[in-house]
This record gives C-alpha cells, structure tokens and sequence, in this order.
C-alpha cells in the first residue's frame, strides 16, 4: 500500500495520526476511494467519490482501536494472542474473498468471545466489489446480530 503514486495521501494522514501522536482524533470519511489493482498500473487508477459513512447504529464511543482482518482476528480466538476488548472500538475489514455468508459467521464468531460485551462500537471497512457485500446485506447481518444493539455499528 505505501507503494502507491496516487491515493496514499489520506490513509498516510491517519496513519501518521495514530502512529506518532498521543492525542486523540476523530474520523473522518476520505473523498473518494477505489477498488482497482493499484500495483498494476499506477497511472489508470479508477477512483469513486465517496458518500461519506454508513451509520447502521448511531451514536457515540469511547475507547481503544482495536482491529484487523476478520478472519484473521479470528484465528487467534483461543490463544494467548487474542487481545481483549475491555473499551475497544473495533476497525473490522475483510478481503475479496469474503462473501456474505462468511463474513455473517465470521461476525458471529467473533460476537460469541467471552468478553465481547465489553466492546463499545464496531466500524466495518468498505467491502471490495468481488465480495457481493451489499449496503442492504450488511444492513441485515447486523440487524441479526443482537449483541450489536446496544453499541454503534
């Protein structure tokens, strides 16, 4: 990612932000972004402009970020490396070869951790085209999820 001639700039601002600085900062939305394969051609980027955020669950959280890929979080359940989520606002993301359906029970796998009540909001990463993840969907995976009523999603 940090080979990128063009659209590195706003994800190396809050990369440098949680990094190198001990104060705190909100989010904000990036104006576009893009789904193309970046290493190929540097010069043919394919950027989309960017609606802004999808709020599911409203409102506000507090806490440490936590996150990664799903899947990946996932396979340290059970281990000394699982981190825990006392305050944690998850950052979850996933790969092109997530579909819904794995993305529903990876969620729900996650959700099943002893302490997972302890989390205080969850941001989901944009799903790349090729996973067929849909606003809607999303929407329904969440709503499903009882667990996730009570914070913002």
């Amino acid at each position: 990612m940090f080979g990128m001639a063009k659209g590195l700039d706003y994800t190396l601002d809050y990369f440098r932000r949680g990094l190198f600085s001990s104060k705190p900062f909100g989010v904000e939305p990036s104006e576009a972004w893009s789904d193309d394969s970046w290493w190929r051609d540097q010069d043919k980027r394919k950027f989309i402009l960017n609606p802004g955020f999808d709020v599911i669950h409203g409102g506000d959280a507090v806490g440490t970020v936590l996150g990664g890929n799903l899947c990946t979080l996932n396979l340290l359940q059970g281990t000394e490396f699982m981190p825990k989520f006392n305050d944690a606002i998850l950052f979850l993301e996933d790969d092109d070869g997530t579909r819904p359906h794995t993305f529903d029970r990876d969620l729900q796998s996650l959700i099943h951790q002893p302490d997972f009540d302890q989390v205080n909001s969850i941001v989901i990463g944009r799903f790349q085209k090729a996973s067929g993840m849909t606003k809607g969907l999303l929407t329904k995976i969440i709503n499903t999820k009882k667990e996730l009523r009570r914070i913002p999603v």
